[in-house]
């Protein structure tokens, strides 16, 4: 029996009408594919539950592939209809084309920097000797492929500048690979090392070779098959990689993280291990001895090295801290610990060492403060930043003076400042020449009170003059996890929608970190549910206050806000007119059987377990779609080489809503080829996706675009 019938193209007659909007074009859609449902149902601790497209899973099928290319069919036909399709594109390209350049980073002699001219694939790393002339062209991602999927990850430089090694995926996979450059030539030297994932290159002191994390090669498909049983290697220049010495492993524990870690002076090796995404372990061993001894335990706290200089380990720690603070422990006496930077009512983001000092960056109602501070611990000053807005950088060799960070806010691209170290004097770099006028926009926090009273803040970003009269599209975007933290950042695409008199917000949920752990944990695990409550609440107060109307209101986001969206939008597909879930985690009872899903079970769950299978199965978005309900227009998106939440996900969400969709709301799905999780796409492909997404957004909200004039 064949899993797919798919309708032809004779049946346009049989298309459904996609929107209401009485005062735009109505589009149809062609006919969904007629997707197979299958038998298959699992049991868990008596409960029982339908899986019916669990073939979807395996994305090396052929019945898979012509799915795939089928709802490819129909998404883009209904795409290519949109009158204001092309002219939005053109707008987002214009958008688009400024150049982007990071904050330059000294090594050896050499100042190396990257740089977007506008519109090219892959930012070209280029270097000088001085910021004073002209650059060069240190590594060009853009001459690896022709498409430009081909993408560089970290680099690492030995301490003398004279080694760099670098990595690169393909097609937006999480596997990558490591190579090495000799830096005064440029000349590539023949070590690479494969199957890596979640490790760039940590360079040895004696700059000679470089410590990194692996997995054995799989043994069936890479993209989707669980990986197990990470280990640390140190690799020797000049060798191949299957010469290179095992430094840890732990046969006990398959599903851990570790990475690698020596100290400068040579004197000390650390590995951090990890079970998910929060937790850490920290072992160490004096250089030259066999085993290495817990230093720090795991896994109730996170652990992360700063630093580490005349025996102590400085390490950033929510261990005594739920806001975090810098301790520093003697490692020929590892019970004698002292605070170094004390815990403040604000989340210590993070803490660097760069210019014979610590820079601690703070993060206040989800804005940036910056404290420079002694190895003692002693307060040298609080930077005086030139802007509000997410701040990074302050990274450098001890003997640096002069540093560099950046600042981004919602309505202005990155802009650099030159930092010195002991005066404290911060001077412009470089701020971008873009293709809008920044000061034509204006961003708000606003504080609201969610479903359980907690107050949250969410940003909300407008043109200047916008009126409140519930008429605005809105775009609502979330994460609400894994202690990420969702702070002002910059997108042209949001420029383009702010010229149509969009609302564009960000809202700072609870599972981030933003304000400290107890914030993290009110939204993990059995609090999940409060992350959806957060972002309805956040939907209801900017209509409450007619930012905007439930007709013009579009959510977005994705991965774990993928996630989100679809879970809110199966709980209230009252409240939205456009659901935008981007490569979501939707099954949640499978997700963890699939590459490093299992990473995420401190976060959410195992359906695995009788307690956790309960809570999980209850917002699940795969299981709680309804037959019978008109949800709202839905335009789900996924790449086929997303090896981290893998596109199974998106199909089986995407076919179970087309199954149960009781309105005539369109439900697409927009499925990327080579391109994976986000990291590492190309601009054109950012661009083309940007297109169509607010072109559907645009479409369903009933907003016509109308062109600027010039």
């Amino acid at each position: 029996m064949k899993r797919l019938l798919f309708a032809t193209l004779a049946a346009v007659a049989a298309f459904s009408m996609m929107t209401s909007c009485n005062n735009m074009k109505q589009i149809k859609h062609l006919p969904y594919p007629a997707t197979e449902r299958t038998d298959v149902v699992d049991n868990y601790f008596g409960t029982e539950v339908a899986d019916p497209y669990r073939w979807l899973e395996d994305d090396n099928s052929e019945a898979t592939a012509e799915w795939v290319k089928a709802q490819n069919e129909v998404t883009f036909d209904y795409l290519q209809q949109i009158p204001f399709r092309d002219a939005i594109k053109e707008r987002l390209t214009e958008l688009w084309n400024f150049p982007k350049e990071s904050a330059p980073t000294k090594k050896g002699e050499w100042y190396y920097f990257s740089k977007n001219d506008g519109l090219q694939n892959q930012a070209v790393i280029y270097r000088r000797r001085s910021t004073e002339e002209a650059p060069e062209v240190f590594i060009d991602p853009n001459a690896l492929s022709e498409d430009g999927t081909v993408a560089l990850g970290s680099m690492s430089f030995t301490k003398d500048g004279k080694y760099c090694a670098y990595t690169t995926a393909a097609s937006g996979s999480d596997w990558v690979e490591i190579h090495v450059l000799e830096c005064e030539s440029k000349s590539l030297l023949k070590d690479k090392i494969s199957w890596v994932k979640f490790s760039g290159a940590t360079w040895a002191p004696d700059g000679k070779g470089f410590y990194y994390s692996a997995y054995d090669a799989p043994k069936s498909n890479a993209y989707s098959s669980k990986n197990e049983f990470q280990k640390v290697y140190y690799h020797r220049l000049g060798t191949e990689q299957s010469a290179d010495r095992l430094i840890y492993h732990d046969p006990k524990h398959p599903l851990r993280y570790f990475h690698g870690w020596q100290s400068d002076d040579s004197r000390w090796i650390f590995i951090s291990g990890s079970e998910g995404t929060s937790g850490s372990e920290i072992l160490y061993k004096r250089a030259g001895e066999r085993n290495f001894r817990v230093l720090l335990k795991g896994f109730d706290y996170d652990y992360g090295i700063v630093e580490c200089e005349d025996d102590k380990l400085y390490v950033m720690t929510n261990e005594g801290a739920e806001n975090y603070h810098l301790v520093a422990i003697d490692l020929k006496n590892p019970s004698k610990r002292e605070v170094v930077i004390a815990e403040k009512e604000c989340l210590l983001e993070g803490v660097g060492s760069a210019g014979g000092c610590l820079t601690a960056i703070y993060l206040e109602d989800a804005q940036n403060k910056v404290y420079q501070y002694e190895l003692s611990g002693e307060l040298i000053r609080e930077v005086a930043l030139p802007g509000i807005g997410t701040v990074s950088g302050f990274g450098g060799e001890k003997e640096d003076t002069e540093l560099y960070y950046s600042i981004t806010t919602f309505t202005s691209p990155t802009t650099i400042y030159s930092f010195d170290v002991k005066s404290g004097e911060s001077k412009l770099y470089l701020r971008p020449e873009v293709a809008f006028n920044p000061e034509d926009f204006t961003t708000e926090q606003i504080f609201f009170e969610s479903k359980d009273g907690t107050r949250v803040p969410m940003f909300v970003s407008y043109k200047k003059g916008l009126k409140l009269n519930g008429k605005n599209p809105c775009y609502l975007y979330g994460y609400g996890g894994f202690q990420i933290n969702l702070t002002p950042s910059f997108n042209p695409a949001s420029i383009m929608f702010m010229e149509q008199g969009g609302v564009y917000v960000f809202v700072t949920l609870r599972g981030g970190l933003e304000y400290g752990e107890k914030w993290h944990r009110g939204g993990m695990l059995e609090n999940k549910q409060n992350v959806f409550d957060d972002f309805i609440s956040a939907a209801e107060y900017l209509i409450d206050h007619r930012y905007t109307s439930s007709n013009k209101l579009a959510i977005a986001g994705g991965s774990n806000g993928g996630l989100l969206v679809g879970a809110c939008e199966v709980q209230r597909p009252d409240l939205y007119a456009v659901c935008l879930p981007a490569v979501g985690v939707m099954d949640m009872l499978r997700y963890h059987k699939f590459t490093i899903g299992w990473g995420w079970v401190v976060e959410y769950g195992s359906s695995d377990d009788e307690e956790q299978f309960q809570y999980i199965y209850k917002y699940s978005p795969l299981h709680n779609i309804k037959e019978g309900v008109e949800y709202p227009a839905t335009l789900v998106t996924t790449a086929d080489h997303d090896d981290r939440v893998v596109p199974a996900h998106s199909f089986k969400f995407a076919a179970q809503m087309q199954h149960a969709q009781a309105g005539e709301k369109p439900v697409l799905i927009r499925i990327d080829t080579k391109a994976g999780h986000g990291a590492g796409k190309p601009t054109s492909k950012r661009i083309e996706e940007a297109a169509d997404t607010y072109s559907f957004l645009f479409q369903n909200t009933g907003t016509e675009y109308k062109p600027l004039k010039k």
